[in-house]
């Protein structure tokens, strides 16, 4: 069923006012983040909570808090980190590119695009 005129136009300013954000431009082009980062992180966790019972335990009140502390930093380490740098390649100049080149993307609009996806699925018999 095609959109209407007005909900055409609202897909369209949708679409312009997504690709203006450049807070969320920045979310999209993260990197993921290195599994050895993440495990560390994790690790330091399990460390940081066996402190905080050890201290709950102990009753020593400063020991639960420098628990609490380090699951905290061991957490926002491992998330907030520098992402994960294999996919880069080094220039000549040293820095970094974004891996092979990819194709030009199409000039077709966002709707044609996703009615295309919708027919080749349904020729498919992927619904």
């Amino acid at each position: 069923m095609p959109l209407s005129e007005y909900e055409q136009r609202v897909l369209d300013q949708l679409e312009r006012d997504l690709g203006a954000d450049p807070q969320l431009g920045r979310a999209m082009k993260r990197r993921p983040k290195s599994r050895s980062r993440i495990a560390l992180g994790v690790v330091g966790v399990v460390i940081g909570l066996g402190v905080v019972v050890i201290g709950v335990v102990t009753q020593m009140m400063w020991l639960g808090i420098v628990g609490f502390a380090i699951m905290i930093a061991a957490a926002l380490w491992a998330l907030l980190g520098a992402p994960d740098s294999k996919g880069a390649a080094k220039t000549k100049g040293g820095a970094a590119k974004s891996g092979p080149v990819k194709a030009q993307p199409s000039k077709k609009s966002f709707m044609q695009r996703m009615e295309e996806r919708y027919d080749r699925r349904r020729e498919n018999g992927d619904f």
